[in-house]
């Protein structure tokens, strides 16, 4: 069976490269759009208080199916195959030739070249943008903002290490479906972090554990490595060491490095004993 989470397929409507797999009213081929919000909510409904399944940052590319003349649209992210609603006011024609990523966690785009200028707008890491022209220590965008030169680097630039972006981080508060240091969940974590490095995954813990590499046999696991994924059922985390992990969570509201050990007989404690551990690299 289909999962709807990553099927845009509805009774009355689903796009076309689903027909002949899957039934519905009619078929669209949909319109490519992308993101012009910093950040913007993926809801399961086209309501504003609907739950926030995910976000798309600024830059992203989404195939929009439908809207509902109300100011929503439903529509496919292309860079995890999300599907959910979107405000129709953080779309825009698709920008083809996107050049540069943030890198810093976030950072401020600034009318001019000072920083003592108020910010315009507040950009996420692995937000995309087009970077026209240097201008002192500052990356200017062919909308006219700068930018730091720092926390902008050429699209496609890899971090090496995916653990080091996810300690990068610790202290974000926890957010349902978020995927920026304004707000973060466990998978979203993993997601953008793993994102930071080159590395493609899905969007929900369930989805990742599924997909990313192997897992430890009970002899592994006793030797946890970093990079580790620790999974629980609805949650994930993160190995740093054999002793230690850092993960997105309820329980503290934010992201937090703690101990391993401790942290799997807390989550057991309170109903759900760990399923499963897989290692990334061979």
């Amino acid at each position: 069976m289909a999962d709807p989470r990553l099927t845009p397929a509805r009774g009355d409507l689903a796009a076309k490269y689903l027909e002949g797999t899957v039934k519905a009213a009619r078929f669209v081929e949909g319109e490519r759009l992308e993101i012009c919000a910093s950040i913007a909510p993926l809801r399961e409904a086209p309501l504003a208080d609907a739950m926030q399944s995910t976000e798309a940052l600024k830059g992203e590319v989404v195939t929009i199916y439908d809207r509902n003349g109300e100011g929503w649209a439903w529509g496919q992210l292309e860079a995890d195959g999300y599907v959910g609603w979107l405000p129709e006011a953080a779309l825009a024609k698709l920008n083809p030739n996107r050049t540069h990523q943030i890198t810093a966690i976030r950072t401020f785009a600034f009318p001019g070249p000072s920083i003592k200028l108020p910010p315009i707008e507040t950009l996420v890491m692995l937000s995309l943008v087009t970077v026209a022209r240097e201008e002192a220590d500052f990356a200017v965008t062919n909308e006219g903002l700068f930018l730091p030169k720092h926390h902008v680097a050429e699209r496609g630039q890899k971090e090496t290490d995916f653990v080091a972006v996810a300690e990068r981080f610790v202290g974000t508060p926890y957010l349902w479906g978020g995927k920026s240091s304004l707000g973060i969940d466990c998978s979203g974590l993993v997601q953008i972090s793993l994102n930071a490095a080159g590395i493609g995954c899905p969007r929900d813990s369930d989805m990742q554990q599924a997909s990313l590499g192997r897992a430890l046999d009970p002899a592994e696991a006793k030797r946890l490595q970093r990079g580790d994924l620790l999974f629980w059922k609805g949650h994930v985390a993160i190995a740093r060491d054999g002793e230690t992990i850092v993960h997105a969570n309820a329980h503290h509201m934010a992201t937090v490095i703690e101990n391993t050990h401790a942290t799997i007989a807390r989550i057991k404690a309170a109903g759900s004993p760990l399923a499963a551990i897989r290692r990334l690299n061979a």
